[in-house]
């Protein structure tokens, strides 16, 4: 009869460990920013700063300081992973130095969903 219970005590927890470790909910959230110029073509090297503006009680707004930042590659795209879902807004710049030196901007906003990818295209202008 003790066998029996050691047994089923060990089928049970052994049952239990699955369940909950099998139940853990994968909440990454990927941003997937593209940035073009004006006529489409992708944008190497525009710096990309994600963040988050929140409403104060006043009726302002303010930067809160969850904040993201990189730089776009070749093909003009930087990719950011969330642990939870958020609103961002997006900046993105270049300065562009051919033929004259010029700095090109663009903003946007990306929303992201928990355990999805988001993606947005931007177009510095």
């Amino acid at each position: 009869m003790k066998q029996i219970a050691i047994i089923l005590a060990g089928f049970l927890i052994s049952t239990f460990a699955l369940t909950t470790t099998s139940c853990e909910k994968n909440t990454d959230c990927v941003a997937t920013i593209n940035c073009v110029d004006s006529v489409g073509v992708p944008v190497n090297n525009a710096a990309v700063l994600l963040y988050a503006t929140i409403k104060t009680a006043t009726g302002g707004t303010v930067t809160a300081d969850l904040k993201a930042n990189a730089t776009t590659d070749a093909g003009g795209q930087v990719k950011f992973t969330f642990k939870l879902p958020a609103i961002y807004d997006i900046r993105a710049t270049c300065v562009l130095t051919a033929p004259t030196t010029k700095t090109i901007v663009g903003t946007g906003i990306i929303k992201l969903e928990e355990g999805k990818g988001s993606e947005k295209t931007v177009t510095l202008k």
